[in-house]
């Protein structure tokens, strides 16, 4: 199931790399984490496969799920996120999302072959609560090596094999 996520998804992220400067590994890394290979609730009800949540400029489809949002009186709340007419979309306004909020601008200065300076950076800037997130996309990234999408150009994807 893993391989074939990778396989399905790595061309996009190698696309959205190429427009963007956002490695690859990091892309296909956070769909894998935060869609859980695209398995989990959130993924399977609003093709969300990178927990974005809703915020005041979305005025799209949503959808409402427990996360992490608490009421005044510390009771878990369900959390808006956004919801896609395909999965396809996710990664577009995932890399979207990165390129237009200030604090993610600093991790732009890395290069898209520094896939470690870029997890911890989305730690730093809140991507997730987990106070250990960059580090899982690290052991993510090394463990199914998509590092090496980091080199590529989408035309070079279909025939590479590692």
């Amino acid at each position: 199931m893993e391989e074939v996520y990778i396989y399905t998804f790595r061309e996009l992220a190698v696309q959205e790399m190429c427009r963007s400067g956002i490695p690859a590994s990091i892309i296909l890394a956070q769909a894998i984490v935060e869609s859980e290979f695209g398995t989990s609730d959130l993924a399977l009800k609003s093709n969300n496969h990178f927990g974005i949540k809703c915020n005041d400029e979305w005025s799209k489809e949503v959808v409402y799920h427990y996360d992490d949002d608490h009421n005044s009186q510390g009771v878990l709340i369900p959390s808006c996120f956004r919801k896609y007419p395909a999965i396809y979309d996710s990664f577009i306004d995932h890399t979207n999302f990165l390129l237009h909020r200030k604090y993610y601008k600093s991790l732009f200065r890395y290069p898209r072959t520094d896939y470690k300076h870029w997890a911890h950076g989305l730690e730093a800037a809140g991507y997730a609560t987990d106070p250990l997130y960059g580090e899982l996309l690290i052991e993510t990234i090394e463990e199914y090596r998509l590092f090496y999408y980091d080199f590529l150009r989408p035309d070079q994807v279909a025939g590479f094999r590692f």
